[in-house]
Formats: C-alpha cells, structure tokens, sequence
C-alpha cells in the first residue's frame, strides 16, 4: 500500500466572527476570533450527517446554510425559530451535535483589539497573525494523535479576492518561514491543501465553524458572564497536557 494512503487525513474548517478592522471598529464588540474546527475524516461523514438530519427536520431540507448572525436574531429563513418548540428543538439538538466527544478539535485565536492597537500597531494582518496560530496547533494536535502519521487539509471561507489574496500570501510565508514551533519543513508535509470555499456551497464544516465562534467570542469579552453555548464546546477545545493550547488571546 502508498504510504500516502495510510496517512490518516483531517480537514481544518476556518471561519471568523467579527471583523480584521484596527482602525475603526465596533466599540461594543472589540474583537477579532478566527476558529478552527480540526475534523478527521473518519468523523466528518457523522458530524455532516447530524447536522444534515436537523435541517431536513426543521426546515424540510438540507439546502439552508446555517449563519450564527442570522439564526441569533431569527432573521430570514430562521424567522421558524420565534416559535418556541423550533427553537428549543433547534438548541437541543445542535448542543447535542456540537457537544458530542471525539468529534471534532477547537483551535481558535482572539485578538483584542484596543490592547492590541495600543501595544503594537494597526498595519498587522491580525487575519493572517490569527491563521499562523490555528494550522499551528492543528499540527501539534494531529502529530500528538498520530505521531505525524497525519495530513492536514485547511478550508477558509472565501472572502473578497484582495482578502484571500493577502492570506494566501500569508500563508506561503508560512511555508517558507514556519512559525517559532513548526519548521517550514514540518508545515509543508502535514498541509496538503489550502482552499478558500464559499459558506453558499454548503460546507458543513465551515457552518460548525461559524456557530462556535460567536460563543468563543462571548467568552473572551465577558469571562465571568453566564455563556451556555461555550460550556457546550469548551470541552474540546485543544488541550494539551492539562493546558489549553487552542484558545489564544492576543495579547494576554
């Protein structure tokens, strides 16, 4: 057999709450959360199938694109969740997808960024800074599982073309350089693809991604404030060693 074909393959699915913008921004959200969820193919099958089996029970299909903005406020085609029973279906059974073990890893990075502007500066790609992070640790996880046995596909959602061509950039840069703990050696073996995809292809995937982020978000500005959906999924946010390596904030 190929030693390809024994490599065992995750998908990294990538997306973003709030915006990339230093210079003017939301002083009510002040934040910047790129996440990551770090599926294996042997789980993403399920993980799509579950999600696949509560659109086709609420909303009579598989077609609908889950968006965190927009099911939060009930708006367009979620207007069904003002209904009490739909929403309380909706929530059980997404809580029971998203807090299921051994499914999926979370690999995030919070930027700051009134702290962040004044300690640094607002010319830094906090995009790309945010991405360095995550395939990062996404490597640290998929080589602690296989002991580098492992090849790593990262799937962004697509953004306008100047956006993707500055990360794609970014991204190349790390494949020359690596990062202070990956060798540009080691990143070039473990990522084998690195694709932007639109969310209207209906990437399941990149919609997980998106529901996680709001509440890791929520977290990172309001710690101490109740947040049920982050006790969902805070469990498997990557933990290594009782530390836990997937939820940067910057700075800290």
């Amino acid at each position: 057999m190929d030693t390809q074909e024994k490599k065992i393959h995750y998908t990294l699915f990538i997306d973003e709450c709030g915006d990339p913008n230093l210079e003017k921004f939301d002083k009510t959200f002040p934040l910047f959360t790129l996440c990551g969820i770090l599926v294996p193919d042997k789980k993403l099958r399920w993980l799509e199938n579950e999600v696949n089996s509560l659109k086709r029970e609420l909303w009579g299909n598989e077609d609908i694109i889950f968006h965190s903005h927009e099911i939060r406020n009930c708006h367009k085609n979620f207007i069904n969740l003002l209904e009490n029973e739909v929403k309380n279906r909706f929530y059980t059974r997404i809580n029971e997808i998203l807090g299921t073990d051994d499914v999926y890893v979370i690999v995030c990075c919070s930027i700051l960024k009134e702290p962040f502007v004044e300690r640094f500066n607002t010319g830094e790609d906090v995009y790309g800074l945010s991405l360095k992070y995550l395939i990062e640790r996404s490597i640290f996880h998929i080589d602690d599982c296989t002991g580098g046995n492992a090849k790593l596909r990262v799937v962004v959602e697509r953004r306008n073309p100047v956006q993707n061509t500055m990360l794609l950039k970014y991204y190349n840069g790390l494949r020359v350089k690596g990062t202070k703990w990956i060798t540009p050696e080691r990143l070039i073996d473990r990522v084998k693809s690195f694709s932007f995809e639109d969310k209207r292809q209906n990437i399941i995937g990149l919609q997980v991604a998106d529901l996680i982020a709001y509440p890791i978000s929520r977290q990172v500005l309001n710690p101490e404030r109740p947040n049920p959906a982050f006790d969902v999924i805070v469990k498997n946010i990557y933990t290594y060693k009782g530390a836990r390596l997937g939820f940067k904030i910057i700075p800290h």
